[in-house]
């Protein structure tokens, strides 16, 4: 039992649960592709303080990226849940996207990379386009498949549809292979507001399928991160055939996920770092056809994910490195630019109770020891 504050300042006794056992699968799920966005584990003895940067924990990094692996889920490496744009340096990118897909490689796993501009201050459209060849560059040389991120270089200086196309048109047919386009929107990330050259969301999904359509060869599918289900499931419908939707909607991927009986998403989450071992269990029953154990693996890790992501969303980074160390899969609490301080205690300690709810933490007697210690840190009497 662990004594934590309620948000109200009172203080109420917490009994975590028994531990989960979840079965690891022998691969991959078959129905659906699901990649997690993994987040990057800081050297607690590195300067990491907010503009430094980044001093990566490698080992604990890697051993990461290992356990989401070990439950069949690909790697989503260097993407907004590592902290690009918020403390991930284009250097630390660089040395992570090949030591990961080194490691992938190694494995026989799967791997996909975000590839950029934000190494480099564009001016002009033809700078972004350069920013982006190097990046992809790296990413293909390295062996990991190309996720095409959305650009703030680019929702900077453009100013029509047209700019967009001038961009992706360029990039698409320089790629060894079928990339991932990113759409990645404004409540993730405010610097992208209008992406695809307009604020209102169906012109800018005029101008986004207009463009797939264009480049359905180069596209293996679209990664869509807007939490507009109903949106979502209108554009996949729109897409042309053999392009997936994965899904960038951690509020609603469990409905997304298993379709509609015409439709499907598959997935690409940050969420998934955090509830790996249910997503895999959800995914393998799936691949079963039952889909009473999908519901049930997923149904309650929702509201730990919608608790997450809640606003600003952008900060959705500190609960997953949190769950992280609650689950005994890295040493200590820390995060480059010290992003570990983003959150305040309460939302902590409200992640921990819906982990713990959940089933995610394998040792629960060490997340309520480390929850302690953390209270302890604050100064919170009890």
């Amino acid at each position: 039992m662990i004594t934590l504050p309620a948000a109200d300042g009172t203080f109420y006794d917490h009994v975590p649960r028994d531990p989960v056992t979840w079965a690891k699968p022998s691969g991959p799920p078959t129905s659906r592709v699901a990649f997690a966005a993994a987040h990057v584990v800081a050297d607690p003895l590195g300067d990491n303080s907010p503009g430094a940067p980044a001093v990566v924990d490698w080992d604990s990094t890697l051993a990461f990226r290992r356990h989401l692996w070990s439950y069949g889920l690909g790697v989503a490496e260097a993407m907004d849940t590592a902290q690009r744009g918020m403390g991930l340096d284009w250097a630390t990118t660089r040395e992570l996207v090949r030591r990961s897909a080194a490691e992938a490689a190694h494995l026989g796993t799967r791997i996909a990379a975000g590839a950029g501009t934000d190494h480099t201050d564009a001016t002009t459209l033809d700078d972004v386009v350069r920013a982006y060849t190097e990046q992809l560059d790296v990413v293909q040389d390295a062996g990991a498949q190309a996720i095409v991120m959305a650009s703030r270089d680019l929702a900077r200086l453009a100013t029509t549809p047209a700019d967009y196309r001038h961009v992706y048109d360029r990039i698409l047919p320089r790629t060894d292979a079928p990339v991932i386009l990113h759409w990645l929107g404004p409540v993730f990330d405010p610097a992208l507001t209008g992406y695809w050259g307009s604020t209102d969301v169906d012109e800018a999904t005029t101008a986004f399928l207009d463009l797939v359509h264009h480049h359905a060869d180069r596209v293996d599918g679209v990664k869509v991160s807007l939490l507009d289900a109903d949106h979502e499931k209108s554009l996949r419908a729109d897409l042309p055939t053999g392009v997936r939707l994965y899904t960038g909607d951690d509020f609603a991927y469990p409905d997304l996920v298993k379709g509609d009986g015409a439709h499907h998403s598959d997935a690409l989450l940050g969420i998934f770092a955090a509830i790996a071992p249910a997503a895999s269990a959800a995914l393998q029953a799936l691949d079963r056809g039952d889909e009473a154990a999908y519901d049930a693996a997923f149904a309650p890790t929702l509201p730990l994910a919608r608790h997450v992501f809640g606003p600003p969303t952008y900060y959705y980074k500190t609960g997953i490195a949190f769950v992280s160390w609650l689950s005994g899969l890295q040493p200590g609490f820390s995060m480059v630019a010290g992003l570990q301080s983003a959150r305040a205690l309460p939302h902590l300690v409200k992640t921990y109770v819906l982990a713990d709810a959940a089933g995610l933490l394998p040792d629960p007697d060490l997340a309520a020891h480390r929850v302690s210690t953390l209270l302890d840190v604050y100064g919170v009497a009890r």
